[in-house]
């Protein structure tokens, strides 16, 4: 990246700011690697591993590309490349199925296997907008489609690679482009002024101290429920119920699905299936001032 011209002069502060968008850029990659990981490993029933690194596989006319828009905290674009038969062999884990023997050469994509993998995609993207969340200072949102190449050069390319028993390997490249790479840089501190420093008054807590306290909360498990919808229903009509009876809830087929903490609304999102259980994709993060009054 280029700095703007008579924005930073000092070269110490340049460097520090490139070092931290490297940094920045570093931890979006390896939260969309950890969301990888753990969603190959739950669809596959078998631990994923990916590794990050720069050399990628040369593009094809065969790979499919896909765009990720960022919205909410963070807002630009990125794309995810993947060479046809690492798509189809993710597409394959995703629906259940056995990869083919060794030394024979994978089938070309076919539509459910495009189908297959832009949803394990969403899945992965619905987790990496959770993941992401806490160090982009609010809610962010990824909105995953199929695409073309871009049309902008990247800041910076990731490439993951994971291999399997028999060498074979799969890659996902990620692609940042400028617009989503500006987003990350961290803004620029005025460099220190000449006046005396006013200590701090002994009325105002440090910053560290609410970080420091809520590490040790860090790793107390809480429940979270999942809310289909809600009825109202009379006491006589309660006492009537018995099995093969309907109950209908106000929340209509494709209405989001609440996720509860406490009895309290945090999120909301679409129902899934991951290694043959429910799931929720998260599509909203609630503010917690509007989810006061969410009833139980």
């Amino acid at each position: 990246m280029t700095d703007t011209p008579g924005k930073n002069p000092n070269p110490e502060l340049r460097s520090e700011l490139r070092t931290e968008l490297r940094r920045e850029l570093g931890n979006w990659c390896e939260a969309w690697k950890t969301c990888l990981q753990r969603v190959i490993s739950q669809v596959s029933g078998q631990p994923a591993v990916f590794e990050a690194s720069t050399d990628a596989p040369p593009a094809a006319d065969s790979d499919v590309w896909y765009t990720v828009v960022a919205g909410g905290a963070v807002h630009g674009e990125m794309t995810l490349r993947l060479p046809a038969a690492s798509g189809t062999r993710l597409a394959r884990k995703f629906l259940g199925e056995t990869e083919p023997a060794a030394g024979i050469a994978p089938e070309p994509m076919t539509a459910d296997n495009k189908e297959a993998l832009e949803e394990l995609l969403r899945q992965i993207a619905g987790l990496a907008a959770t993941a992401l969340a806490p160090a982009a200072g609010g809610e962010v949102q990824l909105h995953l489609s199929a695409s073309a190449a871009p049309s902008w050069s990247s800041d910076a390319i990731v490439n993951l690679q994971a291999r399997d028993e028999a060498g074979v390997s799969t890659n996902v490249e990620i692609q940042i482009s400028p617009a989503l790479a500006a987003e990350l840089q961290p803004r620029v501190q005025p460099e220190p002024s000449a006046q005396t420093a006013v200590p701090p008054s002994p009325l105002t807590p440090s910053l560290s101290s609410p970080a420091s306290s809520y590490g040790r909360l860090m790793d107390v498990g809480l429940d979270v429920k999942l809310r289909f919808g809600t009825r109202r229903m009379l006491l006589r009509d309660v006492l009537a119920l018995s099995a093969g009876v309907v109950v209908e809830l106000d929340n209509t087929l494709h209405s989001p699905v609440d996720l509860l903490l406490d009895g309290r609304l945090i999120a909301q999102g679409e129902v899934v299936i991951v290694d043959g259980k429910y799931g929720l994709r998260i599509t909203d993060v609630v503010d917690p001032s509007s989810a006061m009054g969410s009833p139980v």
